[in-house]
């Protein structure tokens, strides 16, 4: 479709002669532009991947990809529920869980509200987000007694180590001639874990099973079964056999138990590509004015090649190419800026943080205490494609317009 000579023409016109440098750096701006609109879309979409893959896997690790909640009253029969429960086909573990809210009281003052979690050590070991994170002790010992394991959030918090003890107080309390006297129980901390979101490290806390029935007056019972599944994108198969196998029970899954967080996610990523897209959109329009610049120049030249035979489609193949190169070398270059600043961007912020003195990633408010990146190679691919077709499309025109200079016209004005 191009031939060599109308590749030697495009490549000549491609090359800045003097008198010709400001058709050339709109041409190296516009490749520029490209790059970094192909770059920075690649980049965004790919930390919101990471950052959605990263979050899921520390709220279902903590969470479960199912729930078993207690409706009117609780789960007194959940250990033979539970064994039930694993031999439905998807589910690998249910863990029998006694949640409730407390006060958290240190030995040396101060107070912080906290969701405490009976679980037996079985079961917190099943759980990776706390098991895979321990700093300090063992969670062994939380097979019975007054042992706690806590986040290191709290420890800091607290001025709390291995050993240490702090109290937990129940707002409902006992019911006694005198009132309602608040419920408080010490307990010795044997674990401290760090997941690295602030959420789970400052506000989560756990106990033996049997301790948590006697403190949140639930003996003998669960507030809720954590199941977890071979494949949590199938959970809605598996809720159906449980539905089958055990009616009435109050399953909620973790796409339920964290919609607006995934609508929030789907939405704010499609407006960053659609505004991001602008970037891309812009350096093409660079490349329609470098390229109709270009004409503009070179009519006298496109008068001549047309009297010595060329058509008006290689003419216009000629231009395409001027164009196309500079949109397929932006988007070559946008592509491996973006791939390379994914795979070390923690690196890259850690290095900005140290020239730049501050605290550009706050887990406080993200969650999560590393930037991730995650590439979607069909996103990345939808990019590419997109940055390829804008500025093929936007070579059309000047081309069109080139290749319909009427050579007689033009040489008789030159």
């Amino acid at each position: 479709m191009f031939g060599a000579f109308e590749r030697k023409i495009a490549l000549r016109y491609l090359r800045a002669r003097r008198g010709e440098r400001f058709v050339s750096i709109i041409a190296i701006f516009s490749l520029i532009g490209i790059a970094l609109g192909v770059a920075t879309l690649i980049i965004v979409m790919s930390v919101m991947n990471g950052f959605r893959q990263e979050l899921l896997a520390q709220i279902l690790g903590l969470n479960g990809d199912i729930g078993i909640y207690a409706t009117s009253q609780p789960l007194t029969n959940y250990d033979q529920l539970a064994q039930q429960l694993v031999q439905i086909p998807g589910v690998k573990s249910a863990i029998p869980i006694v949640q409730g809210q407390v006060l958290l009281s240190g030995p040396q003052g101060g107070a912080s509200g906290a969701i405490v979690r009976g679980i037996t050590p079985e079961g917190i070991k099943s759980l990776p987000t706390v098991a895979n994170h321990i700093v300090a002790g063992s969670l062994d010992s939380l097979a019975s007694g007054t042992n706690i394991a806590i986040g290191q959030e709290l420890a800091q918090q607290f001025n709390l180590q291995i050993g240490s003890t702090i109290s937990l107080i129940l707002p409902q309390g006992k019911v006694t001639v005198i009132g309602t006297i608040p419920s408080i129980q010490a307990y010795t901390v044997t674990a401290i874990f760090r997941t690295g979101m602030e959420q789970y490290d400052s506000g989560f806390v756990f106990i033996p099973l049997q301790s948590a029935q006697n403190l949140l007056q639930q003996a003998g019972a669960a507030t809720q079964l954590q199941l977890f599944t071979q494949n949590p994108d199938d959970d809605s198969a598996i809720e159906a056999r449980i539905n089958a196998a055990h009616p009435g029970l109050n399953i909620q899954d973790w796409r339920a138990n964290n919609d607006s967080f995934l609508a929030a996610v789907v939405v704010e990523g499609n407006v960053m590509f659609l505004i991001l897209t602008l970037i891309i959109l812009v350096a093409a329009f660079n490349v329609i004015s470098s390229l109709i610049m270009m004409v503009k120049d070179k009519s006298r030249d496109i008068a001549i090649l047309r009297t010595m035979g060329a058509s008006s489609g290689a003419i216009m193949r000629i231009f395409l190419m001027c164009g196309a190169s500079v949109g397929v070398l932006g988007t070559l270059i946008g592509f491996a800026l973006g791939t390379v600043f994914c795979a070390y961007i923690d690196q890259i912020r850690q290095f900005v943080q140290w020239v730049l003195g501050v605290k550009l990633f706050d887990p406080t408010i993200y969650y999560l205490e590393t930037l991730p990146a995650q590439l979607n190679w069909r996103e990345v691919t939808e990019v590419l494609v997109m940055a390829l077709v804008l500025s093929l499309l936007a070579t059309l025109y000047p081309s069109w317009r080139a290749a319909r200079i009427d050579p007689v016209e033009t040489l008789r004005n030159e």
